[in-house]
């Protein structure tokens, strides 16, 4: 099976693409059945205006694995078997002319239900930055006002020791209301602060269309007032932080588009630094006083995370009922309280940069990508999704990891064992974009006996997109069950089919969501022992081996490179806290629990690509015998793109070798590293941080802690550079793996 095809079509990739046949046998596997889904990937397959066709009995959606009757215009369900009648429309399909929905395994329907509004977006923005990043923030708003559709409604506010709320609806008179920074405020006292008095919904639109306009309508007073925006003075005190009242901007914006009526709402917060003030507050104004660190969450010393985090989920939950997406962008030379705030992302599906500067590309790209429309105009995201899953009787779900919230819809395919986000057969994304990806976990119930059909699996998505329109998508997915397990470890002969359909890359990706989604309530620790246990057992059940004989042992073709992905999610910032704040091991978390198998990848193990003049660009191992002073090293570490030039290329690039004619092959090996990494930045959101060095560089420590250490003084090696590490390389790694 090739993998990578169906990625490309469904959108979907499997730990396991043969499923053990029984409980005990899943048990075995010790990797997880599941699978890495992205419901808003762009797909070729033609799009249905009509409602979809559904089984009477378990409401499944006519897909390829039903069985069609042509002459009695039937088809059988493959999950409960239920015999269903095609509609009157489908009164002529043939064997040469069959319905779309029996030719694609995903499929989607444009549903015939009223258009919705547009999208509203609303801006927040701290007003508390330093007046070169206050500019570089409003700069970035002109940018989004001249790339949105003019259809999309905006509104503003502003924050510090208060928070404005500004009136859009009068071109030569703009008002704002003005709220206490340090009070929290229910929804009903804002409600009545903002004049909402009226009940009636279509009175309600009514009032709304003061904060809220479509952009064709508020462009010049939006831009007029934006000009006005300046940095809160009365919040800056001699040493002291900045009042920054974070948490009652954000209660003040979402009950604002829940009192609006707003279906599909953005919040996008733009932060220079953390709560200080008011409710959701992360460290106080007192210099004194140091924002948390790993260290005090790890001895219970951070004294505002509990009541912090509390109030932003709060929040979330708000959010997440309402359908409306919040989006944090927080750059500054310190933390921003990322880790309290995260919740509102995981909740809403919201989106984050995080950066040292707005005044950076990281930022300003990342900002621009996120607003870039389609081919056809429109804006690349989706509103107020749902996510259903329907399995055969085998299976049953355990759980989603990802960035949702749970509609807490029970049923029959909910399974006895929670991974992630569990208890449901249903989960709500209030936002969407292409990278959107979730990992899907099942559980095998079945104890005995064969299975007399295929495993099957429905994954049906309903979202509104930017235009207003309800979009379901439907993917259809089925795979073969393994033979029972007969045979005693070591000898896995009776696992060649579980083996042949193993997928180590979505594996590793779907274990590290896992090892990351346990790490936010367990000690990291406990969760890197939990790996290496995991992957002990893996090999001794999938290995080849003699007992005592470790030059026996032996890995099957699909699990070779599974252990060097273990190994450097073990040691990489996922899960080690050294050298990393709070805010940006959380930021890393949440990155890798909506991106594709791909990013996921290149997050647990970067790439590194040579360039020399033996030849092509080549792959090379992550390890220091791949450094040599003649050669051009790319690094992509999904964060950062970093070009590190050998002391012989750079010493001739320094003698300015490039200019002459005589040397255009040097200029084309100079040139060719900085195109691809152009390629790699072009796609990549977040926009990663752009480095060139020289190797002995201080910019070059980027690249000397990835690399595995397999030249130090311990290895007595002579090829590659020396890493002074009390790390374990590799190869030591893997040559304890074998004893064990």
């Amino acid at each position: 099976m090739d993998v990578h095809a169906e990625e490309e079509r469904d959108g979907v990739r499997f730990s396991w693409n043969v499923w053990p046949i029984s409980r005990i046998d899943a048990t075995r596997a010790v990797v997880p059945l599941a699978c890495s889904y992205t419901p808003f990937k762009k797909i070729n397959s033609p799009v249905i205006n009509s409602e979809p066709i559904s089984c009477k009995g378990c409401h499944t959606i006519l897909n390829p694995y039903c069985a069609i009757d042509l002459v009695g215009k039937l088809w059988t369900c493959p999950l409960c078997l239920q015999r269903n009648s095609m509609p009157p429309a489908y009164a002529n399909i043939s064997q040469q002319a069959l319905p779309a929905e029996v030719l694609y395994t995903t499929i989607e329907y444009l549903l015939p239900r009223p258009v919705l509004p547009p999208p509203v977006f609303l801006f927040v923005i701290d007003v508390c930055m330093d007046e070169d990043e206050l500019k570089a923030v409003k700069d970035s708003i002109h940018m989004a006002l001249n790339i949105l559709p003019k259809y999309v409604s905006i509104g503003l506010i502003a924050f510090g020791s208060t928070i404005q709320v500004y009136e859009l609806a009068f071109e030569f008179f703009p008002k704002s209301y003005v709220f206490n920074g340090k009070k929290d405020f229910n929804s009903k006292q804002l409600q009545e602060l903002l004049g909402f008095t009226l009940s009636n919904t279509q009175k309600r639109a009514q009032e709304q269309r003061r904060f809220l306009l479509p952009l064709s309508e508020c462009e010049p007073i939006l831009e007029s007032v934006l000009e006005e925006i300046q940095r809160d003075v009365r919040s800056v005190r001699h040493q002291k932080r900045p009042l920054r009242s974070t948490g009652v901007a954000l209660r003040v914006a979402l009950s604002l588009l829940e009192w609006s009526g707003v279906y599909s709402g953005r919040v996008m917060l733009f932060a220079g630094g953390a709560c200080t003030q008011g409710p959701g507050l992360i460290v106080s104004e007192e210099l004194k006083e140091s924002i948390r660190a790993h260290h005090d969450l790890q001895k219970g010393l951070a004294k505002h995370v509990k009541a912090a985090t509390q109030y932003y989920e709060e929040l979330a939950t708000q959010a997440a009922h309402n359908g409306h997406v919040v989006d944090l962008f927080t750059c500054g030379a310190d933390q921003s309280g990322f880790l309290e705030m995260d919740g509102l992302l995981k909740k809403t599906g919201g989106l984050a940069i995080q950066a040292e500067s707005f005044r950076f590309d990281v930022f300003k790209e990342s900002f621009a990508k996120i607003l870039r429309p389609d081919s056809n105009g429109n804006l690349r995201m989706a509103f107020n999704a749902t996510l259903d899953v329907h399995t055969s009787k085998e299976l049953k779900l355990s759980g989603i990891i990802g960035n949702c919230s749970s509609l807490d819809k029970k049923g029959p395919h909910v399974g006895e064992t929670e991974i992630g986000i569990g208890g449901t057969t249903s989960w709500k994304m209030c936002g969407l974009d292409p990278n959107s990806t979730y990992g899907i976990y099942f559980e095998v119930m079945n104890q005995t006996g064969t299975p007399t059909h295929p495993g099957m699996i429905q994954i049906t998505t309903q979202y509104q997109n930017s235009t207003g329109h309800r979009i379901m998508r439907v993917t259809t997915l089925t795979r073969g069950w393994a033979a029972p397990d007969m045979v005693a470890p070591g000898y896995p002969e009776s696992s060649g089919e579980l083996s042949n359909g193993f997928d180590q890359e979505a594996a590793a990706a779907l274990v590290a969501r896992q090892a990351t989604w346990k790490a936010e309530t367990e000690e990291t620790f406990e969760v890197v022992r939990w790996l290496d246990r995991m992957l002990i057992r893996l090999v001794s059940k999938f290995a080849t081996y003699r007992k005592e004989d470790a030059s026996s042992f032996q890995l099957h073709r699909n699990f070779w490179i599974f252990p060097q992905f273990i190994f450097h999610l073990r040691r990489g910032p996922l899960m080690q806290l050294f050298n990393s704040s709070p805010d940006e091991t959380s930021y890393a978390r949440y990155m890798l629990k909506r991106e594709t198998v791909a990013n996921a990848l290149v997050m647990i193990q970067p790439t590194l690509d040579a360039y020399s003049f033996n030849g092509p660009p080549t792959p090379v191992l992550l390890s220091s015998t791949s450094v040599s002073p003649d050669r051009i090293l790319l690094l992509d570490t999904f964060f950062q793109v970093l070009i590190c030039y050998g002391e012989t290329i750079a010493d001739w690039r320094n003698r300015r070798y490039q200019d002459n004619p005589q040397y255009s092959n040097f200029k084309e090996l100079l040139e060719a590293p900085q195109v691809d990494a152009k390629g790699i930045m072009y796609e990549r959101f977040p926009h990663p941080d752009y480095k060139e060095c020289d190797y002995g560089s201080s910019q070059a420590r980027f690249l000397m802690a990835v690399l595995d250490p397999a030249s130090s003084p311990t290895t007595l090696r002579d090829e590659g550079v020396p890493i002074l590490t009390e790390d374990v390389n590799l190869e030591i790694f893997m040559a304890h793996l074998k004893k064990l």
